[in-house]
């Protein structure tokens, strides 16, 4: 096994030692013990990785050495196969240890195999072809119903009549109504165009109460848009017209008169939601989240959500059941009689 010598010079001076390291790995053969410091020593003198690297590499291959020496026939690190680095990796996905580290262990095992590959001729590497778990994907962070109706209802305390906050007010509205995405969103025209090199991405039917978006892959969908949402629609179309300039298609415009970007709408979302005290880091696709949260919420239905949102499968739309399930997990904690302390 590596000796806690050989650990402890990974962490010395580079310099203090010899310019010929590898000179000492010709006497070695493929299962000798020392083979695997032989192949620290390439790490830190001809690939001249820091200190700190070679340290991490030498505690991987202890750790392969542990597994080796604890198999039935206590094999060498030459004679693991597949299977072994695969059972391995299965053991530290078990204990707990997250994706991303188990990815580093492959990587350095596998470099040591290519090496010896290359110095003594192994025939085959057991860790090509082993991947370490997918991350789990965290679930979206969706706002309480209450911070949601708090964060498009109410103004920032500002003039409300000003043209900026109106647009604001219907943006933020619209976002959770229907749940768009904001390029969706600042896609938006006022009414529907197709004329020559132009055709509209999107617009929101004022008689139907209803919005037509392009989504991802082209996908056109229609999607209802609330009483509330509609009346701050209104609200700013009455001031929209004093800011139209050069081109008079874009639903949202910024003060100079251009169509208004999705960063803008990002800052002044977060901006807006910091005024009212907000806690969470307040995005446009947050209040995408949360309509399909709340909606599922109250609805239960799950197909409904998927065709509101765009999504082409249901399996991207059933994430959102995790969070109704922690929404109603909560209720119950609260409030069932068995489940307070």
């Amino acid at each position: 096994m590596i000796s806690k010598h050989a650990t402890a010079m990974a962490q010395s001076d580079s310099s203090s030692a010899p310019s010929a390291p590898l000179a000492a790995s010709a006497g070695t053969s493929i299962d000798d013990p020392a083979t695997p410091e032989a192949y620290l020593a390439y790490l830190r003198h001809l690939r001249r990785l820091s200190e700190h690297t070679v340290i991490g590499y030498a505690q991987d291959l202890q750790e392969l050495q542990k597994f080796a020496a604890a198999q039935s026939g206590s094999p060498s690190l030459a004679q693991l196969n597949f299977q072994h680095i695969r059972r391995l990796t299965s053991q530290l996905h078990g204990q707990g240890l997250n994706p991303r580290s188990i990815a580093r262990k492959l990587s350095s095992w596998r470099g040591f195999y290519r090496w010896l590959a290359e110095m003594h001729g192994l025939d085959t590497n057991p860790v090509e072809g082993i991947r370490a778990p997918k991350k789990s994907k965290p679930l979206p962070k969706a706002l309480s119903i209450d911070d949601a109706v708090r964060l498009v209802a109410q103004s920032s305390g500002e003039t409300s009549a000003e043209p900026a906050l109106r647009a604001d007010r219907a943006m933020f509205e619209l976002l959770y109504s229907s749940g768009l995405r904001i390029s969706e969103l600042v896609g938006l025209d006022l009414l529907p165009v197709r004329e020559s090199g132009y055709e509209s991405g999107g617009w929101v039917d004022l008689e139907q109460n209803e919005v037509h978006v392009t989504g991802k892959g082209n996908k056109q969908r229609i999607v209802p848009v609330g009483r509330h949402a509609m009346a701050a629609l209104r609200d700013w179309l009455a001031v929209r017209g004093s800011l139209v300039k050069a081109d008079p298609h874009p639903l949202f415009l910024s003060a100079r008169g251009s169509r208004i970007s999705a960063r803008l709408v990002q800052l002044r979302l977060k901006a807006h939601a910091l005024s009212l005290d907000i806690p969470a880091n307040v995005h446009p696709h947050m209040l995408r989240h949360s309509f399909a949260s709340h909606v599922l919420q109250s609805s239960g239905d799950l197909r409904a959500v998927q065709e509101m949102l765009g999504h082409s499968s249901v399996s991207a739309t059933q994430v959102y059941t995790a969070l109704d399930f922690q929404h109603l997990a909560k209720v119950y904690d609260q409030t069932h009689p068995r489940a307070k302390k």
